[in-house]
Parts: structure tokens; sequence; C-alpha cells
């Protein structure tokens, strides 16, 4: 049975999922009826994270352009460049076995591509969605449903995995920022050109 979580909450991940080793990220999202004459293509990445908050480098940095970490650990399973369809719209894959023991969050966020040129924001988007599934057994341990509380936002960090005495834990986040890709990679220390 999955657990729907709100906003800042937090769960138990692997202490009480102990065969959990591979989870499946998986995010989804719908448009509006409103248009700009564009394709929404929007973008899910995951921050590797050490003690201090922040990725070291591009190495970190798992998305559509540097779809796995060198140890396979985290691997993105491909762009959906229009959002279109049921279920997950892209999904990330975390292999807990194979995270660095340095490794103490994990950053899930989506990204609006172009917004500024294509005039898009988060207001635009509805629906928006993040589950964690048991990739072993295919079991949706957690949801956490977005809401409709973004308007100017372009890019939103959605949940962070964490280690927490050993175990790793969900955190639902929901926090939106302007400023796109850019302004999510400042925040978790990458300068992104």
């Amino acid at each position: 049975m999955s657990i729907s979580l709100s906003k800042g909450q937090r769960i138990d991940l692997t202490k009480t999922n102990p065969l959990l080793t591979k989870a499946i990220i998986g995010l989804g999202w719908d448009v509006n009826k409103y248009s700009t004459g564009d394709d929404y293509d929007l973008d899910a990445s995951a921050f590797l994270l050490y003690e201090d908050g922040r990725a070291r480098g591009i190495e970190d940095f798992v998305f559509y352009n540097n779809p796995k970490t060198p140890n396979g650990s985290v691997y993105h399973t491909g762009d959906n460049r229009t959002g279109q369809g049921d279920g997950d719209d892209e999904q990330i894959i975390i292999d807990f076995s194979l995270l660095p023991p340095n490794v103490q969050r994990i950053g899930i966020a989506v990204t609006i591509h172009d917004a500024e040129a294509r005039r898009q924001n988060f207001g635009h988007i509805s629906n928006a969605f993040v589950r964690l599934v048991n990739e072993q057994t295919n079991e949706e341990i957690l949801r956490y449903d977005l809401g409709e509380d973004f308007s100017l936002e372009t890019a939103v960090v959605v949940c962070e995995l964490y280690r927490h005495n050993g175990e790793w834990k969900f955190q639902a986040i929901g926090s939106g920022f302007q400023g796109g890709l850019s302004a999510i990679c400042r925040n978790y220390g990458l300068d992104a050109q």
C-alpha cells in the first residue's frame, strides 16, 4: 500500500522496507489548457550531495545529458520532451547498494527547458507528482502530489532522499525557484553555464 505525503513530510525508506535496494523515482505532470505555442519540455534531474549539502562536480549531477553516475548508482532512463501520456513522464533509478558512503543526500528536481524563451512556468503545470517504487517488486511505496502552489517558478526541488543513522529516508520538499536549471544547480553548489 502506497503512502501519500504532504509537503515537508518525511518517511523511512530502507528501515521499514529492508528489501529495498533499488528505487525508481517516477515523476509526472500535465500541462494546463494554457498554451504558449511551444511544447512543454520538463526535465528531471538528480544531485548527489555530500555532508555540506553540495555536489562536487558534473559527475554528481544526473540528467538527460549526463544520464548516469560513473559507478551506475543513479541513472536517468531518458528524456520525455512533451510529457504526453499517463503515468511517469521521466524516471530516475537509484541503487542504494552502489551509492558511495560519503553521499549523504540526493536532491530530485524538475525544470522547464527554455522556460524564459518560451514564456513557460510551473503555474502552467498541473497534476505534478513524484512516486517511489521498489524496482524489484514494482510496488509503489510512496507518492507526493505537488499541488498547484506554483506560479512564476521555472524549477522545483521535488524531494530529497537522505541518510540518517545508516538508513535512507525520503522528504517531500516542493520548493520552487525562478531561473530554471541554473538556479537549481547553484542551490546544490554547481556552476551551470
